[in-house]
């Protein structure tokens, strides 16, 4: 059982009033809340072993260096990566992503297929678009159902000896649902397809294995499990790596240059061209530890609890409509009431202290498919609470009467 009211005590924002009210903090799936334990570490960095890495040979830059490679070492660890050199630090999912889009342009051709699935977050979608423009492949959709769920009969039906990349979410950031990744990743491979899966939304809720998924790449962002803004992770097996060319041409990323010819240097250097966010990457660790001592088994446990507790109250709600009902969820609410914008309904409970995230949430063709503007997206994280939950509702409720 985890201690909620000592895990929100690491929280420092936490404690504070917005609007008057006590902050009730529903939208995770934007971005995580920092523990001090960040934070601090954070400032630690700057305060005593700030200095560039892989450059110097003075003591600070040993330290700084030593540091960001030891984080590296933990994000190896944490998502089960064969080798330190397969995780490469990033600004966030969207950079890893457009990361391998980019390297991808080298190897498709005309003719060749990319399937994505309807359930994308835009910088899932709009990359891959530019490559099928660029390249001249073409883009397929992994169609959904009414409860949000990817239709997998569809889906063996677009696989081909066209398809070279398939490319999903692990879980959806709009809906909350949990995509059957492992299917996907083993029928791709059948067909001899490349498979990039976006894991914005999974790593604040669980532990991602990529040996036993077996995918060729995995991106997440940092901010949302807890770690500073701006850091990232785009983890690629290395026979990728080391086949698709740079993304970006610069210090760091070289091993010898003349201008005859340039030599790259050895992963994962090759793809981390100039200065990068050095505390962010150090600090990443810090809060990759924080969630493994609480613990993801207990993270997962207790925001089920959660999502199954908000789901059951906000149902009592006449004339409100949860989207995304599948079997597997993470703990996302996304909803709306009848009749109610979800941008006035947001911007009611915000006056009573409550953040939620309205609109479409960088997903409109789900939005499309649905046929609406948006929704009102309620994202829990373990250091949430029933009584906040409890608190949503009632905000719900004075909204929608004063709007009815």
């Amino acid at each position: 059982m985890l201690d909620i009211q000592k895990i929100r005590a690491d929280f420092p924002i936490l404690s504070q009033t917005v609007n008057g009210k006590p902050l009730v903090y529903f939208d995770n799936g934007a971005t995580s809340q920092k523990p001090q334990i960040v934070i601090d570490a954070e400032v630690k960095y700057y305060q005593e072993i700030n200095a560039n890495i892989h450059r110097g040979v003075h003591t600070l830059s040993q330290l700084a260096t030593d540091a960001y490679e030891v984080s590296r070492g933990k994000v190896k660890d944490h998502i089960n990566a064969k080798h330190a050199h397969e995780v490469l630090f990033t600004s966030g999912t969207t950079h890893g992503i457009n990361l391998v889009t980019n390297g991808f342009a080298s190897v498709l051709k005309p003719g060749d297929e990319v399937i994505v699935s309807s359930l994308e977050h835009h910088s899932n979608i709009v990359p891959w678009q530019m490559l099928c423009e660029k390249t001249g492949a073409t883009l397929k959709v992994i169609p959904m159902n009414e409860n949000g769920e990817l239709i997998l009969e569809e889906f063996d039906k677009l696989l081909s000896e066209k398809t070279k990349v398939v490319t999903v979410n692990h879980i959806s950031n709009a809906l909350g649902i949990i995509n059957p990744i492992k299917y996907i990743i083993d029928k791709a491979h059948a067909v001899g397809s490349a498979v990039l899966i976006d894991g914005a939304q999974a790593v604040p809720h669980l532990k991602p294995n990529v040996q036993e998924l077996d995918c060729d790449f995995y991106a997440f962002s940092g901010h949302k499990m807890c770690g500073p803004t701006g850091t990232g992770i785009l983890y690629g097996k290395e026979e990728w790596l080391n086949k698709l060319p740079p993304y970006q041409g610069g210090g760091e990323m070289i091993k010898e240059v003349t201008f005859e010819k340039t030599t790259y240097a050895d992963l994962p250097h090759k793809f981390e061209a100039g200065t990068p966010n050095i505390a962010g990457g150090i600090v990443l660790g810090t809060a990759i530890d924080y969630l493994n001592n609480i613990g993801f088994d207990n993270i997962q446990e207790y925001e089920h609890e959660l999502l199954e507790y908000a789901t059951k109250r906000l149902l009592e709600i006449e004339g409100l409509r949860i989207y995304g009902t599948g079997k597997n969820k993470a703990s996302v609410v996304s909803f709306n009431i009848d009749g109610i914008h979800p941008y006035d309904i947001g911007s009611i409970i915000d006056k009573l202290g409550i953040a939620v995230r309205t609109g479409h949430h960088c997903a409109q063709p789900i939005m499309n498919f649905f046929c609406i503007p948006g929704t009102i997206r309620a994202s829990f994280s373990f250091y949430n609470t029933k009584e906040e939950i409890d608190q949503m509702v009632e905000a719900v409720k004075k909204a929608q009467t004063m709007l009815s």
